[in-house]
């Protein structure tokens, strides 16, 4: 489990497809000071396992439907990548419980600025995830949790502070840039308990 916090940008080493998925190779630093392999690591908001350990980096390997489901498919070497270590029980939850499982990708729509290096994002997202969105609630883009600002027929803005724009990948995403989502888990626990609702 993770929060959406983003503690280090990563830079993509090496993306070797195969027949059986892929294997991610990234350098970092911040993410590996305490991992053992196996240790799960958030890369662009997709949980994925740690292998191939060193203090510079680690390897990871994609399966056909984390490639299908998510932007990592389009990683080459020295994209920047958005790392989180998961949460542990001591770890202040300053984003939102993120599970690392991508509901899908949007496409950003547009890039404002809006003063003082701050920026509104919209992203148009699959139609499929709009019923688990809401104003003021939280969605992650990229791994980063953030505060829907508002939402309407599957298109969501998103307010970035500067901090969140320097800290993260999201200063190097375009319009037309495609990124993972991943939908609150209590959102869609709760969509589904009412959709078996009878009354």
């Amino acid at each position: 489990m993770f929060t959406g916090i983003i503690e280090e940008l990563g830079r993509v080493l090496s993306f070797e497809k195969s027949k059986a998925g892929a294997k991610l190779r990234i350098q970092c630093h911040e993410a590996v000071s305490d991992a053992t392999p196996g240790a799960s690591i958030s890369v662009n908001g997709v949980c994925l396992t740690a292998v191939e350990l060193s203090p510079d980096g680690f390897a990871a390997d994609l399966a056909p439907e984390t490639l299908e489901r998510s932007n990592l498919s389009e990683l080459v070497a020295g994209d920047a990548v958005n790392l989180e270590r998961p949460v542990t029980p001591m770890t202040r939850l300053s984003g939102h419980i993120v599970q690392g499982h991508v509901d899908g990708t949007g496409v950003i729509e547009s890039i404002v600025d809006l003063g003082g290096e701050n920026r509104e994002v919209t992203i148009r997202v699959p139609e499929a995830l709009d019923p688990f969105l809401v104003y003021k609630g939280s969605i992650t883009i990229d791994g980063i949790s953030l505060t829907i600002a508002a939402v309407e027929s599957a298109l969501v803005k998103v307010a970035i502070i500067p901090h969140t724009w320097a800290a993260t990948n999201l200063s190097a995403r375009r319009v037309g840039s495609r990124v993972n989502v991943e939908c609150d888990v209590l959102a869609k626990h709760v969509a589904k308990l009412l959709g078996k609702l009878t009354i």
